[in-house]
C-alpha cells in the first residue's frame, strides 16, 4: 500500500511540474501594435479595385431594377405605405379621376406671380388661390367619403385599412406625372 502512495506521490510530482511549465506561455507577449495588426481586418470587404467596381455595378443595377419595380407598382418593390390590394385599388381609383388638387401648384404659382402686381390684382390672387385651397380639400374630403364606401363594398366593413383617406388625398394632391408608383390606369378608367 506505501508504494501505491508513492507512486501516486511521483505521479503528482510530474503533473506539477508539468502545470507549472504549462503555465508560462512560452512567448513573449505581443506589443500593442503587432496585437492590433494581427486583429486588423477591413471594415467594408476587400480593397481590391476590381472587387469594389463590381460590387458597386451590382449594388446600382439592384437599385435601378427596384426604382423600376416601384415605379411600375410592382408590391415586391414596394413600400409599406403603399403594399396591398386595398391601397393599389385607392391608387387607381385616384388616378382614374380628376382631382381639384393636381392644379394646386400651378395656381399657385400664377398667384405668386400675380402677388407681385401691386393694388387690387393682389387681393383677388389671394382669395383665388383660398378658394382654390377649399376647393381642393373638399374634393379630397368627398373623395375620402367615396373610397370609404368601396373599399367597405369591395373588401368588407371591418377590413378596411386605416389611413386611406389621408393617402388619397396625398395622391390627388401630386400632378399626375410626379405620382409615385406611376398611374397604372387611365384616367376615367375606374378600377373594379
Amino acid at each position: 500500500m506505501a508504494k501505491k502512495r508513492v507512486d501516486s506521490a511521483a505521479g503528482n510530482d510530474e503533473a506539477g511540474s508539468a502545470e507549472r511549465e504549462a503555465v508560462g506561455k512560452g512567448r513573449p507577449t505581443p506589443s500593442r501594435k503587432q496585437a492590433q495588426a494581427a486583429n486588423a481586418r477591413p471594415i467594408v470587404g476587400s480593397k481590391d479595385k476590381s472587387v469594389l467596381k463590381e460590387q458597386r455595378r451590382q449594388q446600382a443595377t439592384a437599385r435601378e431594377r427596384a426604382r423600376l419595380g416601384m415605379m411600375e407598382g410592382d408590391e415586391r418593390y414596394l413600400g409599406p405605405r403603399d403594399r396591398g390590394p386595398q391601397r393599389r385599388f385607392v391608387r387607381d381609383y385616384v388616378d382614374a379621376r380628376w382631382s381639384v388638387g393636381e392644379m394646386l401648384i400651378p395656381m399657385m404659382l400664377v398667384v405668386l406671380v400675380m402677388t407681385f402686381i401691386p393694388g387690387i390684382v393682389q387681393v383677388i390672387s389671394l382669395i383665388v388661390i383660398w378658394a382654390f385651397v377649399g376647393l381642393a380639400v373638399i374634393d379630397a374630403v368627398l373623395l375620402g367619403m367615396r373610397l370609404k364606401r368601396l373599399l367597405g363594398q369591395k373588401f368588407g366593413e371591418d377590413r378596411v385599412q386605416p389611413g386611406f383617406r389621408w393617402y388619397a388625398a396625398m395622391r390627388a394632391f401630386q400632378f399626375r406625372p410626379l405620382r409615385v408608383p406611376k398611374p397604372q390606369v387611365k384616367r376615367g378608367q375606374r378600377p373594379a
